[in-house]
């Protein structure tokens, strides 16, 4: 029982040393990248429709060193003329590549964030005076602070649902990236809502310190103005006092 199991091990090892394409296999799946590498262009220049197959996954999402479309896309092509179904496959995202090269562009190197900041969500900042002397401006300028504030807490709700902002990406988009363009992608989303949150911020800052120095004006004033109309005599007053003037007046 020992030998026969001593020599089925001895068979099995045999067996995986005689399949080099397993043996890529097993390396890529380690990671051992370089040498998984060596081993497939071995077996595809031989003619190894998977090892061809997977040699262009390898420079498409370079893990072959770096990101080599035009080798990548020779692979798929020898693989593809044999019929291989991810070769194919592989070809035709290519292809859609071309097509969308500036919607790709725009995702991965011009994204701003600015369908965030449109329609509802494109908060006007009030116009705040240093001062307001009339009831009829007081009012306004609360309106205005209400209108924005509501439009301004709508945008941040709105700003935080759509983290991260590499959702915003349309997935047919997506499936067109390569690896390199997916981590500049991310890394540009990543900016962009680190930078609108911090102008968010900025502006809300500027807004609450113009409304704090405008209702502490503004109150000052009001407080003023209501001390002297409440120690000003009645007009009832004032006409006696004018009264007793033209009484007292020479030649009466």
């Amino acid at each position: 029982m020992i030998r026969f199991l001593a020599a089925a091990a001895f068979l099995v090892s045999i067996s995986a040393h005689a399949d080099p394409l397993a043996d890529a296999n097993a390396l890529f799946a380690r990671k051992s990248y370089p040498e998984a590498l060596q081993l497939y262009t071995k077996l595809a220049n031989a003619g190894n429709v998977e090892a061809q197959q997977h040699l262009g996954e390898m420079y498409w999402y370079g893990e072959a060193g770096t990101v080599d479309e035009a080798k990548a896309e020779t692979w798929f092509r020898k693989a593809a003329a044999k019929g291989n179904a991810v070769a194919i496959a592989s070809l035709e995202v290519m292809k859609q590549r071309g097509l969308r090269r500036k919607e790709i562009t725009y995702w991965v190197e011009q994204y701003q964030g600015e369908d965030l900041k449109t329609g509802q969500f494109n908060c006007a900042t009030p116009r705040i005076p240093a001062i307001s002397k009339q009831s009829q401006d007081i009012e306004r300028v609360n309106a205005s602070i209400a209108t924005w504030q509501n439009c301004y807490n709508a945008y941040v709700t709105n700003l935080n649902a759509a983290t991260p902002l590499v959702k915003r990406i349309p997935a047919d988009i997506v499936k067109l990236f390569n690896k390199e363009e997916m981590a500049r992608a991310s890394e540009r989303m990543a900016l962009v809502q680190d930078s609108l949150a911090e102008e968010a911020r900025v502006s809300s800052k500027l807004v609450l310190a113009d409304l704090a120095a405008w209702r502490s004006a503004t109150e000052a004033y009001v407080k003023e103005h209501n001390e002297i109309v409440g120690t000003a005599p009645s007009e009832e007053r004032l006409r006696d006092i004018e009264a007793r003037k033209r009484n007292y007046a020479p030649g009466k």
